[in-house]
């Protein structure tokens, strides 16, 4: 079963820019080190257990679906829920209709030299994006996460993650599968949407549909498709407060 949103995926042009100005909104960056696949990472983990990834690539073309996301601009691509059984949600995925792959192992390499491995199950085209891709580790997670968890500008974990998608009642229909239970309806005035949320562990996703042809969700899905477009994060002494986006390299995040 999903037990909670492992991390989010946020795919930037140049890393050590966005880790300057990540630090620069007040977040503790830490960098991750290497993956074989052509790409390096800096991580932002906070006291829920979740955390950011922002990932950048050190191959003019690795045929990787993130690196054609950017072609379309950098900010939030993807994000990946933690499961207590990666096999059998797997297989829930796609009795609700969903394709994703295999189990695969990745790794990566810290800068201090330790050597992280785990398996990934990524959905495929056109799924990649309002669905989750899945891991299992194989060394400790204690290990993939920095301990680094306090920051400067008070962000204690994810509360909502919000996906755009053209119908959040197909797409809801994996996430009922692997949870046992249908989402609750959710309105979102702000963004012209209504749709469907989940609540998983201490977070929430929330598949959102625009209302609007023109609404910010209707233009999102027109620059780049079905993905995540939003990030809620918790921080109970900043009240609403939207950050730069410039400042975080095209993610859209808040504080509520």
């Amino acid at each position: 079963m999903f037990t909670g949103i492992d991390h989010v995926a946020i795919v930037v042009n140049e890393l050590e820019s966005a880790i300057a100005s990540y630090s620069r909104v007040g977040f503790t960056v830490v960098r991750g080190g290497k993956h074989p696949i052509g790409t390096h990472n800096a991580l932002i983990a906070f006291a829920d257990g979740s955390y950011l990834e922002l990932i950048a690539f050190t191959k003019p073309d690795t045929g990787h679906r993130w690196q054609r996301a950017l072609a379309k601009g950098s900010g939030i691509v993807d994000f990946c829920l933690s499961t207590d059984d990666l096999a059998a949600d797997v297989e829930s995925m796609r009795r609700g209709g969903a394709k994703i792959g295999d189990p695969f192992s990745l790794t990566r390499d810290r800068p201090d030299g330790y050597h992280l491995s785990w398996l990934l199950a990524t959905p495929e085209t056109p799924f990649s994006g309002q669905l989750p891709f899945l891991i299992k580790d194989d060394t400790p997670r204690d290990e993939r996460v920095p301990r680094a968890r306090s920051h400067r500008n008070g962000a204690g974990g994810i509360r909502t993650l919000a996906i755009a998608v053209d119908d959040p009642g197909t797409t809801s229909r994996c996430y009922a599968r692997v949870l046992g239970r249908p989402g609750a309806p959710v309105q979102r005035p702000d963004l012209e949407a209504a749709g469907v949320v989940f609540t998983i562990g201490p977070n929430e996703v929330q598949l959102l549909a625009s209302k609007s042809e023109n609404g910010p969700l209707a233009q999102w899905i027109r620059d780049h498709g079905q993905s995540p477009f939003e990030l809620v994060l918790a921080n109970p002494g900043a009240g609403a407060t939207t950050l730069d986006a410039s400042l975080l390299q095209g993610a859209r995040i808040r504080f509520a």
